[in-house]
């Protein structure tokens, strides 16, 4: 690969890193408004949900074998075994949507424990941002998009915490923007150490999976409707299209 095509893509990375980050902080602001239908959120999970299991199950862990191997696989594990660990044993009570139970965040303890669980897995958001344009425009760009369906949810559940444990909006706000910046320390730090491309990439797959199945679909169940269940197909078939279309 050229030393121009490597700056071209890093840096394509790190400007969809800060559309991504600039996601957090967008959907911490409609918490803060309360003035938009919370039906979009929903749709933003189960769009996300489907478009980011296609994504990781068609493109990113297959990439991750041909790189390294059925080790890949491993790594695949470890990274969706590594989010499970954070979210169930840093922030127990986190999920994403409008949190409504305050006596779960009565102490500012509780709600900075899930400040620092979804940090961890904003900052491989941005992993994946990177380690797709280090392979690829095609599975960076993928990746971006799977990661920038569930920014706004992201933004608005961290905001959402900072209020019921009554911060105030200036903490939601600063909280939606610290997620945006460890995802920007993911693209960075990703960009800065190449050389662990085979690690990054099937760990950022993992943390895919884990985030559609058990963080997205939950709350999309939550809605027994088939318009939910409908647009978690149209993720699903959204890529297989856009693959079909570029011939990837």
């Amino acid at each position: 690969m050229m030393a121009h095509d490597i700056a071209f893509r890093t840096g394509l990375a790190a400007l969809l890193g800060v559309v991504a980050a600039a996601g957090n902080l967008l959907g911490g602001y409609f918490v803060v408004r309360k003035d938009w239908p919370r039906r979009f959120l929903e749709y933003f999970l189960a769009l996300g949900a489907g478009y980011m299991l296609a994504v990781a199950f068609v493109d990113v862990i297959p990439e991750s074998v041909r790189l390294s191997g059925e080790s890949a696989l491993l790594f695949v594990l470890i990274g969706f075994i590594l989010v499970h660990l954070f979210e169930h044993t840093i922030a127990p009570h986190f999920h994403f949507g409008e949190e409504t139970h305050h006596e779960e965040f009565s102490g500012i303890h509780a709600g900075k424990t899930v400040l620092l669980g979804m940090a961890i897995h904003t900052f491989f958001d941005g992993v994946a941002i990177a380690a797709g344009f280090l392979i690829s425009t095609w599975l960076g760009v993928v990746l971006f998009v799977a990661v920038f369906l569930h920014k706004l949810p992201e933004g608005f559940t961290i905001a959402s915490v900072a209020l019921a444990s009554g911060r105030g909006k200036r903490n939601a706000i600063l909280g939606a923007g610290l997620l945006g910046a460890a995802t920007l320390f993911g693209v960075l730090l990703t960009s800065a150490l190449q050389g662990q491309l085979k690690y990054a990439l099937p760990l950022s797959g993992g943390v895919t999976v884990y985030v559609a199945a058990t963080d997205l679909l939950p709350e999309v169940n939550r809605e027994p409707n088939w318009r939910m269940a409908l647009l978690v197909f149209v993720g699903v078939a959204g890529l297989l299209i856009m693959q079909h279309i570029f011939h990837v």
